[in-house]
């Protein structure tokens, strides 16, 4: 089958990347195959401890391995402002990936009183993309990389209740929130076209992969597992990402996910989404709710 594995990620030496969730999964997937083609790599994550253990096994493949943790915590806004403060203090970032993200918590809450799933998978994501666009417009082929999945193609974002206060579906809600990363890098893309700006939007999915976000699955837990075997593992899931951070030939604007059973697993290629991920009214209508709700301005007008 045909694509884009991590075999085909170029030379990134001099190159910055931040990656979020960095410490396992396709995060840390990501991690290892950029910093072994010689990217200096921000591991963003909360733990200081599991990022170092992160980038001690980095460290065991590729010696010389350039890393440092950003200590990040989606969940905070407080956390977010304070990552990308630290962030903006780098010579330079050439991508920035928004990987980390919750599936199917019980119902909890952000710091800030967020429904944990569309604060995480979305807000934070937002907040973080949002501060350090300035960053990134230094640096000429700039990228924001945005996470999305294939349930985002149930997604239905309930605008009169999206704070989880009348009712909570840990499986509806985690879709609307990738429905929401959708409409986030579309509207991010259209409007960064618009101001002329150097840094390009792109979105991606893992397909279906064993990883910790197969933690709040409850039995079905066990089968994990056998994810790895049957569709893809932590390091396959990762290609989509790697494509859309890294491959000179992705399109602005474009989605990547893997080629292969309908879109479980395989190399990268472009992917398909919904109509309602394209809906340009959509995307306006949650640009400015997610502002309001954070008090960040990304300061880019409509397209």
């Amino acid at each position: 089958m045909s694509g884009f594995t991590d075999k085909d990620v170029a030379d990134q030496s001099g190159r910055c990347f931040i990656v979020t969730g960095a410490n396992t999964g396709i995060g840390f997937g990501a991690a290892r195959s950029l910093s072994a083609r010689g990217a200096r790599v921000l591991l963003a994550c909360r733990d200081a401890a599991k990022a170092d253990d992160a980038m001690a096994q980095i460290r065991r493949h590729t010696p010389a391995a350039d890393l440092a943790h950003l200590p990040l915590d989606l969940a905070d806004l407080d956390s977010v402002r304070a990552a990308a403060d630290i962030a903006a203090g780098e010579p330079r970032i050439d991508v920035l990936v928004n990987n980390a993200g919750v599936m199917f918590p019980p119902l909890s809450r952000t710091r800030q009183g967020f429904e944990l799933q569309f604060g995480v998978n979305h807000l934070g994501p937002f907040v973080l993309t949002s501060l350090l666009l300035p960053k990134l417009a230094e640096t000429p082929g700039s990228r924001v990389v945005v996470t999305s999945s294939l349930a985002h193609q149930r997604g239905n974002l309930d605008w009169d209740d999206l704070n989880a206060e009348r009712s909570y579906s840990r499986t509806q809600r985690y879709s609307d929130s990738k429905l929401a990363n959708m409409l986030h890098f579309f509207e991010l893309d259209r409007r960064l076209r618009a101001a002329g700006s150097p840094v390009t939007a792109i979105g991606c999915h893992p397909g279906v992969a064993a990883t910790e976000l197969m933690r709040h699955v409850g039995p079905f837990r066990v089968f994990t597992p056998l994810f790895g075997l049957l569709l893809n593992n932590a390091d396959q899931g990762a290609w989509p990402a790697l494509q859309a951070a890294a491959d000179p030939s992705a399109e602005p604007g474009g989605y990547y996910g893997p080629q292969g059973m309908n879109g479980m697993k395989g190399p990268s290629g472009t992917a398909k989404r919904t109509q309602a991920a394209q809906d340009a009214g959509l995307a306006l209508r949650l640009w400015d709710v997610s502002a309001d709700m954070t008090g960040i301005d990304p300061g880019l007008a409509p397209a």
